[in-house]
């Protein structure tokens, strides 16, 4: 978008910054986290702190960094508000379980390693997050996600710790954290619709078991060597 057209919507940005932002303690905090969010608004390729900050007319790079990593507010309450409010815009028919990749150049971001990376087709060195979208014919958003820690992260110390990654976590597959989300977004309250999934979550019958324990519905692709039987069939 264009500055001018963010500057038309600031009335009902500031609406929904003090829905969503309202568990923020501090006034200022609320304060950047609409300021970021425009700089999210605006055109430009790169969305990271400094070139937002160069773009916007009120843009402090020291503030919004701050913001972003520095600033001790909760973001589970406001990621929680957002999805409640998406589910009731977009009606969603299904909820999409999916990886998000972002293609890397470097080794010091938290979790990257060279894996499968979707945004590119191949592997190449990523990060991948787990997500859950909310999906209906007419529209799509995310309603939760977690980055993803390959296995190698999970006893180097040394990169740990320079990536800023907690002592609490540790490498988990990536079934178990799409479950984790989904578990998340049902204490919330939310309506569970259908699961839809590819095969890269379908194959595992531990993974559809446990929606089926929940009393989720699902769609999902399955490898082409999967084997059906009858329920009662017995091997021979």
């Amino acid at each position: 978008m264009k500055l001018g057209e963010v500057e038309r919507l600031r009335g009902e940005l500031a609406e929904f910054v003090a829905d969503v932002f309202g568990s923020l303690p501090r006034r200022d905090q609320r304060r950047w986290g609409e300021c970021y969010l425009r700089g999210l608004m605006l055109d430009g390729r790169r969305k990271s702190v400094q070139p937002m900050a160069e773009r916007l007319p009120d843009g402090n790079m020291q503030a919004l960094q701050q913001f972003v990593n520095q600033s001790p507010w909760d973001p589970l309450p406001v990621r929680r508000r957002i999805a409640q409010r998406l589910c009731e815009v977009v009606g969603p028919e299904v909820w999409v379980v999916d990886d998000v990749s972002f293609p890397k150049c470097g080794t010091a971001s938290a979790g990257v390693a060279r894996q499968y990376c979707g945004a590119v087709g191949k592997r190449a060195n990523c990060q991948v997050a787990v997500s859950v979208h909310a999906a209906a014919d007419t529209a799509s958003c995310p309603l939760e996600w977690e980055l993803f820690l390959p296995e190698e992260w999970a006893h180097d110390d040394g990169r740990r710790r320079r990536a800023g990654v907690p002592d609490e976590v540790g490498h988990v597959t990536k079934t178990r954290l799409a479950l984790g989300l989904l578990d998340r977004l049902a204490e919330q309250g939310l309506t569970v619709p259908v699961i839809v999934a590819d095969a890269g979550y379908g194959r595992s019958v531990s993974f559809r078991l446990a929606l089926e324990e929940r009393g989720w519905s699902y769609v999902m692709a399955v490898d082409p060597k999967e084997v059906a039987r009858l329920a009662a069939a017995e091997p021979a």
